[in-house]
């Protein structure tokens, strides 16, 4: 595996190495060893599919506050998405930035989301599908999320025709630093 560095501090683009033939591919999307080397998260806990109907859905910004804070590699399984990672760490030297990437079942790319970086992605196409990996279980009293469009942050997502958002994510209140 492959692993650039993105402009927030400790979150990666990781890109598989494929061997081929004429069957077509093999690659890892996971090793531990490689994460490790990395000085990446090995130990993850839950493997999460999100799956997405139409063009124009947009989840996010979502993390999970102490103690369940938690590492996401995320990776497109069917279609096309924007994915983004926004670094809510203060002390982090690069506090609320954001980067994004583009994520499909073509390119085999995922993200690596370190812990306090909010997460979300806007789908491109029809029947998007992401495959999520996290280092944390699940906590709903730790569960947060942030406005998408927040002028804090001035994440510059694709324009799509329309925004299909769920409601908790349209009531996320503007960003308090």
């Amino acid at each position: 595996m492959k692993f650039s560095p993105t402009k927030i501090q400790g979150c990666f683009i990781v890109d598989i190495e494929p061997r081929t033939d004429d069957r077509g591919f093999f690659a890892r999307s996971f090793c531990r060893r490689e994460f490790a080397e990395q000085d990446l998260c090995t130990e993850f806990v839950q493997a999460n599919i999100s799956f997405n109907h139409e063009a124009g859905t947009l989840r996010g910004m979502h993390w999970q506050d102490a103690p369940h804070a938690e590492v996401k590699v995320v990776r497109c399984t069917r279609g096309i998405v924007f994915d983004v990672a926004l670094d809510l760490r203060r002390e982090s030297p690069t506090y609320l930035q954001w980067t994004g990437v583009e994520l499909s079942a073509e390119n085999a790319r995922s993200l690596y989301i370190p812990q306090g970086c909010a997460h979300g992605y806007l789908t491109l196409t029809p029947d998007a599908e992401m495959h999520y990996l996290v280092s944390a279980f699940y906590a709903p009293t730790h569960d947060r999320g942030a406005r998408w469009d927040d002028p804090a942050f001035g994440i510059q997502w694709p324009n799509t025709p329309r925004r299909i958002l769920s409601a908790r994510d349209e009531s996320h209140p503007p960003w308090q630093p």
